[in-house]
């Protein structure tokens, strides 16, 4: 008799470890943090040679429109007025099997000539910061490993979470 109360805490300790054993995938927080419509609010331009920063530009001081680049639970992106040019555009975004990259391949028209008028801005984009109000992208030539002569440029946008309300 003393035996079966032993053998079902026994049993119920082994019933345990096995639930508690079995892998959980997708257990990352990030695709929730990143879903939602996000304001760009800089963007800033450091230029290199190899390591040493040559020079520091803050761009888009001038334009007034409200840019918003929009990730859903779907996996489906938008960018309003990108580069104060008053279109959007929609695309796919994924993360990288680390979670620390965004791709993107949504094509945005930009001011640039040197691009025909169109390019990948969030193509291969290092996350440096996401948080519940703020997320901070960097793109450009952020591998990490450069010669040390090659000239680099790096883009950080920098956003913050925008309000949902019940009328969106």
């Amino acid at each position: 008799m003393k035996r079966t109360p032993l053998l079902f805490c026994l049993f119920l300790i082994s019933i345990a470890l096995i639930v508690n054993s079995c892998k959980k995938d997708n257990l990352s927080h990030i695709p929730g943090l990143l879903a939602g419509k996000w304001q760009l609010a800089s963007i800033i331009v450091t230029n290199y040679v190899g390591d040493a920063q040559t020079s520091l530009d803050t761009l888009n001081t001038t334009c007034t429109d409200i840019q918003l680049f929009t990730f859903n639970a779907d996996n489906s992106c938008s960018y309003v007025n990108f580069q104060c040019n008053p279109d959007s555009t929609i695309g796919r975004w994924s993360l990288t099997a680390n979670k620390l990259f965004l791709v993107s391949d949504m094509v945005c028209k930009d001011s640039t000539k040197a691009s025909g008028g169109t390019s990948k801005p969030f193509e291969n984009t290092k996350i440096v910061n996401l948080g519940n109000y703020s997320l901070v992208l960097e793109t450009g030539d952020v591998e990490p490993n450069y010669s040390a002569t090659k000239k680099r440029r790096v883009m950080r946008y920098g956003f913050i979470r925008q309000k949902v309300t019940a009328t969106q």
